[in-house]
């Protein structure tokens, strides 16, 4: 059995439900500091005794279980960048290439799925976009 990541339905990476591919996302997740910060108690544990006991997952409600579990820590270590690429980029890549699009670009319709187009698109935008932004930290004295 394997699991999908929290990644968009283009990219989608599949991860296995092994013990090695489970302990290498605990490791990543790690050293990244989501395990702790993340991950509750009681699924830090269910992953843990996973990876100890068993070879590979094989029953549905474990597997269902852990799918959870291993989609929370794949969008959890997910960039910043790239979870606006997938959320605000995209959206954005689909409006220009409609509007393209009627002006007559017959080749803008590929734009929308073009992952460069989008990435340029994030990071020049980036701030405009309202969750990259830092919260103000000083106060007005006035």
């Amino acid at each position: 059995m394997s699991v999908r990541s929290g990644k968009s339905s283009d990219g989608a990476k599949s991860v296995p439900l092994t013990r090695e591919a489970l302990a290498k996302l605990k490791l990543k997740a790690l050293r990244r500091g989501v395990w702790f910060r993340d991950l509750k108690h009681s699924e830090r544990k269910l992953l843990s005794l996973t990876i100890r006991v068993v070879q590979r997952v094989r029953s549905f409600m474990l597997a269902r279980l852990v799918s959870r579990i291993v989609g929370k820590l794949c969008e959890a270590m997910e960039s910043r960048i790239f979870r606006l690429m997938r959320t605000e980029g995209r959206t954005l890549a689909e409006k220009l290439s409609k509007i393209a699009e009627v002006w007559g670009n017959r080749a803008a319709k590929s734009w929308a799925k073009d992952s460069g187009f989008i990435q340029y698109l994030t990071i020049s935008s980036l701030s405009s976009f309202k969750t990259w932004m830092q919260p103000e930290t000083t106060k007005s004295f006035s």
